[in-house]
């Protein structure tokens, strides 16, 4: 009996084996997806004591990084060895034919073989390799052939580092799952209003002073208030040198530039923290390391007309240059206020100087003379699209990311080669998928899959932008992260997304298999235990009011899932019904929906509590398209951008109505209203409900106004305003009628900015 349990145990553990192989030969999935992989059937399996032989020295670092990774991996122990390379079983060889990043790869019965052009290319295909592995074998690699170089020679990251300061482990965590995806550069963004994180030895109180900042960090970024002089600043953190030198060995060893950003002129108030000499004379308030978005010290940048000013960054760029040994220094310019220099007579003597008549192009004089610096250096110079306003540094490369990035075409106009890092699709701070599951930030949604459609080569694009088109960058800006597990929620897996756009040729997209593909890499990332979103499987609704009924409309970015539902107000199971088309809703209930594989559920279960009362389903009539939504049944979060919010942000009164399609009595008009006062959200000025039988002679119905505290009262919150109705009439039509609040005060987290105001909901009873 025993025998033929043991005979049972190896004829399914032979067919186990059998099934991975059959799996492993036709499922193998490599990130980015290369140009040409062709599959064979079979493993070739790793096994301890097998060799890895680098054909020239300066592959050996890669034999050995991969030695390592398979150990992690796997637990086998490979050994390098300098013996015939025809007899190792992994080969490592230099081929001429092939430029440094670009590979040809080979697994079959004899091993695996790589030739390529450079340590680059070798490294790359290992990393193809072990991705190619499946995680439930960990040592049989898929036989395949795959030829393989990258689309774009820039393939970036950028990381804030002084809004979050990312610890030095912490950092490098993130290089390694970034060199896995076979990017290629890592800009850091070393300094910012709130925080300076390396050390200049010259100017030690740029990190003594520069790099702390108060303790706000029980509220959001936005809702920071500025410190008050001699508060005590115990958040931040900086690099010292040595710090940063061990950071770029650890990336060179991934094939990873590290490219430092020292933003000016703006973007400044940590150093002039530091040295508040620095600024203009003309600034009149406290200069301090900023907590959140600065209640406009953003306006104090460094003097343009002040010679120690240049004196001072020429001496941070020189150890700067020393300490990098990338070929590029990014000097930002990015949203450079000129408020101090219209006022500084320091600066005004410095255009008079120098003949110039517009403020812009006193930046313009900024960044070309440190431009200049940088490039006696032997350094090229980087920058954020807004060096275009004026004239540009020679030689200088602009990164476009305002909106589409299309400021960055200026540039290229100009023959200046540029960077992609759009806004719209490739800033990791935005929402990355239904934003009533994420963590707070702002803006709106760049989903993995908007990341993924991204074409970075406009189709009416002139004919030689492309070749000036150096590569792509996804930008992770760290306003909402207090630690480095929300940093990497954030960047994982959208990166993957833009690493495959940026490495395989043009039209290679295939949603589908790029899914399929990242489930391997996901698994890496837990192995590692680096947090990451799943946003991916989470559902985005749509609701919409149609003839007296709510639409239902239910999507999810997985196309290998099912959406599951119940109406019943149960929790959805593999049993629940299979959502296949909108679900028309004409009373109120919960709608629950999460979505499923063949295994069980796989994301989060959204709940629409369905609120009903005589404007749900009804037609709005407003010129504003999104009011829409205020009849949909569905309140909105406390967050703004969530798509159930209609917004008005203009000093004209606004207006919409309702038709509820028949004379009814009512007795009371509910209006969800939101106060965002971090963002300059806030309840209008006044608001006064009308009615009518007809919908063209109306009747003021009720009325409120509301006073400055009320309106620019402190927090994050929803009210229902509610406004009762008397007479007794019949009433068909019910219209809203606004009165703008005006312009945010002195004392706002945004002086002088155009208050706005947001409803979710109409309720009439």
């Amino acid at each position: 009996m025993r025998r033929l349990d043991r005979w049972k145990k190896t004829l399914l553990l032979a067919l186990a084996v059998a099934s991975c192989e059959w799996m492993g030969a036709q499922t193998a999935t490599i990130l980015p997806a290369p140009v040409e992989m062709t599959m064979q059937e079979g493993y070739f399996r790793l096994m301890d004591g097998m060799t890895i032989c680098a054909e020239k020295d300066e592959l050996h670092p890669v034999a050995d990084y991969f030695a390592e990774a398979m150990k992690e991996m796997s637990g086998v122990t490979l050994k390098q060895v300098d013996t015939d390379g025809k007899k190792a079983d992994i080969r490592l060889k230099v081929s001429k034919d092939l430029s440094p990043e670009a590979y040809r790869l080979t697994v079959d019965a004899d091993g695996v073989s790589v030739e390529t052009g450079g340590p680059a290319g070798a490294f790359y295909a290992l990393q193809s390799v072990r991705l190619a592995i499946q995680p439930q074998d960990k040592t049989g690699i898929p036989r395949m052939y795959v030829a393989d170089q990258p689309r774009f020679g820039y393939r970036g990251l950028m990381v804030d580092v002084s809004r979050y300061f990312v610890e030095k482990e912490e950092l490098m965590k993130i290089i390694d799952c970034m060199s896995v995806l076979k990017l290629n550069k890592l800009h850091l963004h070393l300094t910012d209003d709130n925080g300076w994180r390396l050390e200049i030895k010259k100017y030690p109180r740029l990190t003594s002073v520069g790099a702390w900042r108060v303790n706000q960090t029980d509220r959001p970024f936005p809702d920071r208030r500025n410190p008050e002089p001699g508060e005590p600043t115990p958040i931040g953190g900086y690099y010292t040198q040595e710090d940063m030198k061990e950071i770029i060995r650890y990336a060179a060893g991934r094939c990873i530039e590290i490219i430092p950003e020292i933003d000016m002129p703006g973007h400044s108030n940590a150093a002039l923290a530091a040295y508040p000499e620095l600024a203009c004379p003309s600034v009149d308030k406290h200069i301090c390391v900023v907590p959140g978005m600065g209640q406009g010290s953003g306006n104090i940048i460094f003097c343009a007309g002040n010679e120690e000013t240049f004196r001072f960054l020429e001496g941070v760029i020189d150890e700067v240059a020393e300490l990098f040994p990338s070929h590029y220094i990014h000097l930002g310019g990015d949203e450079a206020w000129k408020e101090y220099w219209k006022k500084c007579p320091r600066c005004a003597d410095r255009m008079k100087q120098e003949g110039i008549t517009h403020i812009e192009e006193l930046q313009s004089y900024f960044m070309r003379r440190m431009s200049k610096y940088v490039q006696s250096k032997g350094k090229q110079v980087m920058g954020w699209d807004e060096l275009t306003n004026s004239t540009l540094p020679d030689g200088a490369i602009i990164f476009g990311w305002q909106g589409m990035g299309n400021a960055a075409l200026k540039a290229a106009a100009q023959g200046h080669r540029f960077v992609m890092t759009p806004a719209r699709l490739m800033y990791l701070i935005r929402y990355q998928g239904p934003q009533w599951f994420e963590p707070l930030t702002y803006f709106g949604n760049n989903t993995l899959k908007d990341v993924y459609s991204y074409e970075p080569v406009g189709a009416d694009w002139k004919e030689n932008y492309e070749s000036l088109l150096m590569g792509l960058q996804a930008s992770m800006w760290t306003e909402f992260c207090n630690s480095a597990e929300d940093v990497t929620y954030q960047v994982f897996p959208r990166l993957a997304a833009l690493a495959e756009v940026a490495w395989s040729p043009k039209g290679h997209k295939d949603w589908y298999r790029f899914v399929k593909s990242l489930d391997n890499y996901l698994y890496l990332l837990r192995s590692k235990g680096i947090r990451y979103s799943e946003a991916m499987f989470n559902i985005q609704h749509k609701a919409v009011a149609e003839n007296g009924k709510v639409k239902v409309t239910l999507e999810c970015e997985r196309p290998d899932v099912a959406i599951r539902y119940t109406t019943d107000g149960m929790e959805p199971d593999i049993s629940s019904p299979v959502y296949t088309a909108p679900l028309i809703v004409d009373h109120g209930g919960e709608i629950r929906c999460a979505t499923f594989d063949g295994t069980g559920k796989m994301g989060k279960t959204l709940t629409l509590d369905m609120g009903w009362n005589l404007a749900t389903g009804k037609e709005v009539i407003s010129p504003n398209v999104s009011d829409k939504l205020l009849t949909n049944g569905v309140r909105g979060s406390l967050k703004q951008s969530d798509f159930e919010w209609t917004e008005w942000y203009t000093p004209e009164d606004a207006s919409f109505t309702v038709d509820l399609g028949k004379a009814s009595p009512v007795s009371r008009v509910v209006l969800g209203c939101l106060t965002h006062y971090a963002m300059g959200v806030h309840k209008p000025a006044g608001i006064t409900v009308e009615v009518s039988a007809d919908g063209q002679h109306f009747t003021k119905a009720a009325s409120r106004t509301f006073t400055k505290q009320e309106i620019f009262k402190e927090g994050n919150f929803i009210e229902d305003l509610s406004f009762q109705i008397t007479g007794g009439k019949a009433v068909r039509y019910v219209k809203v009628t606004t009165t703008d609040a005006g312009m945010c005060p002195e004392d706002h987290l945004k002086p002088g900015q155009q208050s706005r105001y947001r409803f979710d909901e109409i309720q009439v009873f």
